[in-house]
């Protein structure tokens, strides 16, 4: 591909970098947050202290993006490197240091959100996209690299004893902790139509193509 034609392709990767930055996390439609009920009772001969994950909110986030626009005999595959729009870090109570106490934390959220998470210190920044997109047919495409982003707050409990052998938990704080954490990214391609599933992240991507 020559440098001209290259160029004239990224002509409006600045445009959809202004995009992400007015309204990026509330792009597609997000689900509810998770409410789970923690469970009350427990047994003090084998339950001790445990952390508990709650209010999980789950969001799809374009973290680099760049617009091809794809004529007639410009087909087949292209290389670029995408610009960065966003990004996202692995964080407990504003903290990037993940201890293994968080990672148990993380362990419990990818059994109530049904996907995997990152559990150590980890960031979207520390790779820069470099990828191959074959490009079949003519039109106006978003080429993307994103994430599912979970974030949420936690609790921590202990077992307090009742009888020989029943308790309830208690809460030890006296408000709740915070955190995120994202899925492994994803790196793709989109075009203008069809309309992909609301709550991902090419539906995310999609919606920053602009004059479709």
């Amino acid at each position: 591909m020559t440098t001209t034609r290259k160029a004239r392709l990224r002509t409006v990767a600045a445009s959809a970098t202004t995009a992400v930055a007015v309204g990026l996390l509330g792009l597609g439609t997000a689900p509810a947050a998770h409410a789970d009920p923690l469970p009350t009772l427990c047994n003090p001969a084998v339950d001790h202290a445990t952390t508990e994950p709650l209010n999980l909110q789950v969001t799809p986030l374009v973290t680099d993006f760049l617009i091809y626009n794809v004529t007639a005999g410009t087909t087949g595959q292209h290389s670029d490197t995408l610009s960065r729009v966003s990004s996202v870090t692995t964080t407990v109570d504003n903290r990037t240091e993940i201890t293994a106490g968080a990672s148990a934390l993380f362990a419990k959220v990818e059994v109530k959100i049904g996907f995997s998470v990152q559990k150590t210190t980890s960031s979207t920044t520390t790779q820069t996209v470099s990828d191959t997109w074959n490009l079949i047919s003519p039109g106006r495409y978003g080429l993307y690299r994103g994430t599912r982003v979970v974030t949420g707050q936690y609790v921590n409990r202990i077992c307090a004893q009742t009888g020989p052998t029943t308790g309830i938990w208690v809460t030890t704080s006296s408000s709740p902790g915070t955190f995120t954490t994202y899925e492994s990214p994803e790196i793709g391609s989109v075009g203008c139509a069809p309309a992909q599933p609301a709550g991902t992240v090419r539906r995310a991507a999609q919606l920053l193509i602009s004059n479709c």
